[in-house]
């Protein structure tokens, strides 16, 4: 499997569907602190659900990670911090 682009996004500034494509533009934050541009996630719009399922079922397996490491963390009594990454499947 290769990966041909990669794009941070952390927020989406707008989102249509035309001809039965979902489009979201993405967005990363300038250096003046308001979105931009960073490029544009193209998805038949019957897959959609398919899609936000799964990006919905990360973040459940995220916010599990964390509560497992907080409460490791508490047990040991250090300080709770928010890892840098985590690896799913």
């Amino acid at each position: 499997m290769s990966i041909e682009t990669t794009i941070f996004a952390d927020g989406i500034i707008e989102a249509s569907v035309h001809f039965g494509v979902a489009r979201l533009t993405l967005a990363q934050t300038g250096a003046d602190g308001k979105p931009v541009p960073a490029g544009q996630l193209v998805v038949p719009l019957v897959q959609l659900p398919a899609f936000s399922n799964a990006i919905v079922g990360l973040l459940k397996q995220v916010e599990a990670k964390m509560k497992e490491q907080q409460a490791q963390q508490a047990a040991t009594a250090e300080t709770t911090t928010v890892p840098g990454s985590f690896r799913f499947g």
